[in-house]
């Protein structure tokens, strides 16, 4: 047999699983940005229906404005992060900013539902429960949309990692991607058990 085929042969060996390899971090991260896509669309309905629902209780609210100014700062600034993370959905860093954007959202809109329930007037409003049963709505595609994206990353982490995929992951710069965690601050609180 000819050296060059002998030799030509060896390079086809060791390239193409390297281009095999290559692909599939190709594709899996595309899935990680395509699985950010469906959150980014869920969670901008969301930030769209926040001021909207703000503006409806205004009136009814008028000595709670430092609440209602933290749902929109919050809101504000998830918007902002989420908008960046968009960008590159494979950066952990920005994943991370938006995660901590979220836990702040969800404080605030838990201070703003707290106080909703000290206004019968608000509960009885029709304009008032359409937005919160859309906001309800959201919530729960956010919430699916997230575990979407989060096995994606999973996914693509789990198959960065693997040998021999670390090695071309390492050599082209596939950098780890982070998962999207949200802070329930109901999660977090003790059990109240009450004995009558």
């Amino acid at each position: 047999m000819d050296q060059g085929l002998v030799i030509l042969f060896s390079f086809l060996d060791v390239t193409i699983p390297f281009i095999i390899i290559y692909n599939k971090l190709v594709r899996a991260r595309n899935y990680v940005k395509n699985a950010f896509a469906q959150i980014d669309v869920q969670l901008t309905r969301r930030y769209d229906l926040i001021p909207n629902l703000v503006e409806s209780v205004k009136a009814y609210m008028k000595h709670e404005r430092a609440t209602l100014e933290a749902v929109i700062q919050a809101r504000n600034q998830a918007l902002q992060s989420v908008k960046t993370a968009g960008h590159n959905p494979a950066d952990a860093q920005k994943i991370e900013q938006l995660s901590q954007a979220e836990s702040n959202l969800n404080r605030a809109m838990g201070s703003f539902f707290a106080l909703f329930e000290q206004y019968p007037d608000l509960k009885a409003n029709t304009t008032i429960n359409q937005l919160m049963e859309e906001l309800i709505s959201a919530e729960n595609k956010v919430a699916f949309a997230r575990q979407g994206f989060n096995d994606m990353v999973t996914a693509y982490n789990n198959l960065r990692e693997s040998f021999p995929n670390t090695i071309v992951a390492n050599i082209f710069n596939f950098s780890p991607a982070q998962v999207l965690k949200v802070d329930d601050p109901k999660k977090r609180e003790a059990i109240k058990i009450q004995f009558e």
